[in-house]
């Protein structure tokens, strides 16, 4: 096949050169290329002796006996040393092929074919080299022709794929690869072949024979070419870069299992509301780590139950507190060996519901383990899961016990859940559990928290006679919503009220704690009807003992004191329960209120059409300093006043001092010419409530006073008749008030409260009957022995009275005046509905 460009070829690598001799045994005819590999042109070699030439000048006399014998028609191959310069040695070793030849006239000549001995030496070494590398190459090795077949392949080639490696020879990609795979490696060859750009790193996918999984290879492609240049095939280099490929996919998926483990320690925890919680962990997960969860947390735990009733089988009911999904805005019933039977609708969020006893979610929630649960193939649709392909079922389990369960669940597409995505799943669960647990516990101690500052405050519209009551109450802390402000309102006898308000220093549940005990003793020293600065005096007294002070201990001896002030003030317990108070008592008759002040800021006053004015009360000491006397000071308030008791969370703060707030508080109730309740609203959004600083309450009353015609008072002179006298007053009176139901029990009841007086007592004796939401009678004299009830013996006349009156009230007891005592007792006033207790069978049940 003739062509015009140049034969690339073997003589091109092993430099091949000829030339001839002639009869005489000299060189007729010499070509180009021995003049290139033997550096003589043809103008020096034509015509010459060979041996004269280029054999060096030892090895002539053997050059010329071998020219004899060629000339004598013999055949001859030798290694001929021969050099390029007279004077130099010899520098090259030419293998000489000589072959007998005649001219027309049957003259003897001979041809000679000349190879460069070293070109033959490195083209030897050569191919033991390429032979070496190529059979020894730990990577298929793999050559392909310009036709796209393959001219040979490695035995390392022939191992992977199985058979011997000519079995290859002359095949195609189509025969070991996939039909796709194929396809992409021929245009892959194509291109190389057509364009001599090499392709590297290329990807290709198969499965060895005998083998199932599926491998991976990382294939090189580049062109060869011929010693003139001419592309000659493809060479192939390719590695199994399955191993490689896993660890990357795993190198990549602890990475992301870390970022994932980083994000969830950032964002979960961060609150502690449960479903918040459980919210947060599924923004997490989906669809970083899955396509679609939910979070069940069982019913139990939620109510506050210590021990969830059936979390010991897994059955128990449990709520579906959030779900999240990346495939479907609807939530898919993710594994339907897990839905109740019966059901077949997927669980919405807020929904109670239970798993069956065997289902793999039960067992996950029994065994607190971790399950894989695969997914099946359905017809039924995707309300069954038949969507769904993987799920993990993942108990939350903090501190020993299971909280609820987290189902992570992948669709078709995604790669199926394994022992690393376990481990995942369930370190995340863990995370969240914890944090679910600790908003668990945080919900039932700030629920007990609220219980214990509810049952230390008044109720929400706490009643008062000729008072209307408005309070509100803000904690200084949102974590625990209790603190040591307190108020009260306090019912005495004869329609007399006790207004309240304290502050126990230190914050929160301590506080708390304290303030309760020193309201408790309030609430026990107003029995008692002492009066205000006898109440606080006695509250200094139990507050010093609270605090571990002098009041409790005693005298403590000088070592004692030393080691406290070593401990500093950081220990010294007796701070804690510091208090200031204000306590006042006002009565409806007379409309004055007796105020008494241990360390608090002083009340506020605004009476009709003026500003708003503090009350010049004594400070007095705080509560638990002790060794100052208490003063106290009385105050008339005519009706429509405005009484404000308050605690100075709510006019202090960091950001303006006593002084503005006290003025800015004024200022707000200035303008408070509205109901109540609005009142106390606009005063507490008139000024800056929202600083956390300190706890906040606001005790706010309006005077009206008791009218003159609901108050009848009478003085009776110290005799026998002074009985009846009572008896028939107390009968008009309540006839006047349209009381007659209650007509014959309180003529009983007065009568005995005077004939007592008369009996035990001396001086002049005063009677007064209140009308408001109950009916209060009221007995004065001037005896300081205060009355005793006993049980009479069934022989005794007397000795009953005191029982009559415990039977026919609704309260009764007695208080000491400034000039004697008075005894009173109440009567509910007549509903309607119930009945009034008969004084007749009251008598007889004595006997």
């Amino acid at each position: 096949m003739w062509q015009n460009s140049r034969p690339g070829s073997i003589y091109d690598y092993i430099r091949v050169a000829s030339f001839s001799l002639g009869p005489d045994g000299r060189i007729d005819r010499w070509s180009e290329r021995a003049a290139e590999m033997l550096g003589i042109t043809a103008g020096d070699a034509v015509g010459k002796d060979p041996v004269e030439a280029f054999v060096p000048r030892e090895l002539r006399e053997t050059g010329r006996r071998a020219v004899s014998r060629i000339l004598d028609g013999r055949e001859w191959t030798g290694l001929v040393p021969y050099h390029r310069e007279e004077s130099a040695e010899a520098d090259g070793l030419a293998e000489i092929y000589v072959m007998p030849s005649e001219t027309e006239t049957g003259e003897r000549t001979a041809v000679c074919l000349v190879v460069d001995v070293r070109a033959l030496r490195g083209i030897e070494t050569d191919l033991a080299a390429s032979q070496a590398v190529f059979g020894q190459s730990p990577m298929g090795f793999t050559l392909f022709d310009t036709r796209l077949k393959l001219l040979r392949v490695n035995e390392r080639f022939a191992t992977v794929f199985g058979g011997p490696a000519s079995k290859y020879r002359g095949g195609t990609p189509h025969d070991f690869l996939p039909r796709a795979e194929a396809e992409r490696m021929t245009v892959a060859l194509r291109r190389v072949l057509d364009t001599g750009e090499p392709v590297t790193e290329m990807q290709l996918v198969g499965v060895v024979p005998g083998e199932t999984d599926r491998r991976r290879w990382s294939v090189s492609l580049y062109r060869l070419h011929g010693a003139s240049g001419r592309p000659i095939g493809v060479a192939a280099l390719a590695a199994d870069v399955t191993g490689r490929r896993r660890a990357e996919r795993e190198a990549a998926n602890a990475r992301r299992n870390l970022a994932l483990l980083n994000e969830a320690g950032a964002r979960i925890g961060n609150s502690l509301d449960l479903e918040t919680t459980a919210r947060t962990l599924l923004d997490v997960a989906v669809p970083q780590f899955c396509d679609l969860a939910s979070v069940d947390l069982f019913q139990g735990l939620l109510a506050g139950d210590e021990a969830p009733p059936g979390m010991s089988d897994g059955s128990a009911e449990l709520r579906r507190v959030a779900f999240s999904s990346a495939v479907s805005d609807a939530p898919l019933a993710t594994t339907a060996c897990c839905v109740a039977e019966g059901e077949r609708d997927p669980v919405a969020v807020g929904a109670v519901h239970r798993y069956p006893f065997n289902s793999p979610c039960a067992g996950a929630l029994r065994t607190a383990q971790a399950q894989i649960i695969p997914g099946r193939e359905s017809d039924e649709g995707p309300e069954l899961g038949a969507v769904v392909h993987s799920t993990l079922a993942v108990p939350m389990v903090a501190r020993d016990t299971v909280v609820g369960l987290v189902q992570f669940s992948r669709t078709k597409g995604s790669e199926p859940f394994g022992e690393r995505d376990t481990a995942l799943a369930v370190e995340l669960a863990a995370r969240a559990a914890v944090c679910i647990d600790n908003a668990r516990l945080y919900r039932r101690e700030h629920e007990r928290a609220l219980i214990l500052q509810r049952s230390l405050l008044p109720p929400g519209d706490p009643e008062a006679a000729g008072l209307d009551i408005a309070c509100r109450y803000l904690p200084g802390t949102t974590a625990t919503e209790v603190g040591g402000d307190w108020f009260d309102v306090i019912e005495l006898p004869g329609h007399r009220t006790a207004l309240v308000i304290g502050d126990v220093m230190g914050r929160g549940l301590r506080a708390a704690v304290a303030m309760g005990e020193l309201r408790s003793a309030v609430r026990t020293l107003a029995l008692l009807d002492l009066e205000p600065a006898e109440v606080l005096s006695a509250l200094d007294e139990i507050a010093r003992g609270l605090g571990g002070g002098e009041g409790r201990t005693g005298k403590r001896s000088q070592s004692d004191r030393g080691a406290e002030s070593g401990r500093g003030a950081a220990a010294d317990l007796s701070e804690v329960y510091l208090a200031t108070c204000v306590y006042a008592v006002y009565d409806p008759v007379t409309r004055r209120c007796t105020f008494a002040n241990a360390g608090h800021l002083p009340p506020v006053l605004v009476e009709g059409g003026e500003d708003a004015l503090l009350l010049d009360v004594p400070p007095g000491m705080p509560l638990g300093v002790g060794g100052e006397p208490f003063e106290e000071i009385e105050v008339e308030l005519p009706d429509g006043a405005l009484l404000a008791l308050y605690t100075d969370g709510l006019v202090e703060s960091r950001d303006h001092p006593l002084d503005e707030g006290l003025q800015a508080f004024r200022g707000a109730l200035s303008e408070a010419g509205r109901p109540l309740e609005d009142a106390c609203d606009h005063v507490l959004s008139a000024l800056d409530t929202s600083h956390g600083e300190d706890d906040i309450a606001l005790l706010m009353a309006r005077v009206h006073g008791l009218p003159k015609d609901a108050v009848g008072d009478w003085n009776l002179a110290p005799e026998a008749r002074s009985v009846a006298r009572a008896r028939e007053l107390a009968r008009d009176q309540l006839t006047d008030w349209g009381l007659e139901a209650l007509v014959d029990t309180t003529e009983l009841l007065v009568s005995e409260l005077v004939t007592n007086a008369l009996r035990h007592g001396h001086g002049e004796i005063r009677l007064r009957l209140l009308r408001d939401r109950s009916l209060v009678c009221e007995v004065w004299d001037a005896d300081l022995a205060q009355p005793r009830r006993r049980r009479a013996r069934d022989t005794d006349e007397g000795g009953r009275g005191l029982q009559l009156v415990g039977l026919l009230s609704s309260r009764w007891g007695s208080r000491r005046t400034p000039r004697g005592k008075t005894v009173w007792f109440e009567l509910a006033l007549p509903d309607g509905e119930s009945e009034v207790p008969d004084p007749a069978e009251a008598l007889l049940s004595l006997f």
